[in-house]
């Protein structure tokens, strides 16, 4: 099998992990590289992945058939463009419970999609009996936890060993809470143009954003690299 795109699923049932600002370094890391992508917002409240990307997200929902079937029939469309999601914690279970009923991982990857989960870690039993499920549930799913480093130190981290073909932990640097204000505000986009444009952001703050932002692209074309390597060997052996 070659894989022609992803199907990346940043989650936690965890609220406040730093998840919805993954899934918007994610947008920023596809559009970087030049990428047809879609993004899928399944968060309520304040501060969601449409309020900060207004126009370049699709709001989506699991609560109603209809909405079920719009947007898993969007993620296993094999169209060549990549798909983020971004599962916010009040529909962690469901989502991923509707997506093991329908077979989900396993038709994406029948239409030679990847399906990622990038998995927010943090230290309480909830996270890490939710991370232990979606193993079991999903035993061939490239599955990588994110340790956030604006959470802490992360001792922890045992607990969520990784699962998948070229799945490792993903290292989220943290950025100083004098910086973060800067981001925090919908709606706010982290693309060159938008960055150079905002007026409001001193230049070494611009600066500063743009090396932690190198660092966090990196770490996404580092897992994407160890996918493809998998993938190709995968396919070598048949």
């Amino acid at each position: 099998m070659t894989f022609r795109n992803t199907v990346t699923i940043v989650a936690s049932p965890r609220s406040r992990a730093g998840k919805t600002l993954l899934a918007r370094l994610l947008v920023d890391y596809h559009r970087q590289e030049g990428r047809a992508f879609e993004a899928y917002d399944l968060n309520a409240g304040e501060d969601t992945l449409a309020q900060f990307l207004p126009g370049e997200v699709i709001a989506a929902g699991v609560g109603d058939v209809q909405g079920q079937m719009a947007l898993f029939d969007s993620l296993v469309s094999a169209d060549d463009t990549a798909k983020i999601v971004d599962v916010g914690h009040e529909a962690f279970d469901s989502f991923f419970t509707l997506a093991h009923q329908i077979g989900f991982m396993d038709e994406a990857r029948r239409r030679s999609i990847a399906p990622v989960i990038l998995f927010v870690i943090s230290n309480d039993r909830a996270s890490t009996e939710a991370y232990r499920n979606l193993r079991l549930r999903f035993p061939r799913l490239t599955l990588a936890p994110v340790h956030n480093e604006m959470l802490g130190p992360g001792q922890y981290r045992d607990k969520y060993p990784v699962a998948g073909a070229g799945a490792a932990m993903l290292r989220f640097p943290a950025l100083a809470p004098g910086l973060r204000k800067y981001i925090e505000k919908p709606p706010f986009s982290f693309s060159d143009r938008e960055l150079a444009n905002a007026k409001h952001i001193p230049l070494d703050v611009h600066i500063e954003l743009q090396r932690w932002l190198r660092k966090m692209h990196i770490e996404f074309r580092e897992l994407d690299l160890r996918i493809l390597l998998a993938d190709l060997q995968s396919s070598l052996k048949f």
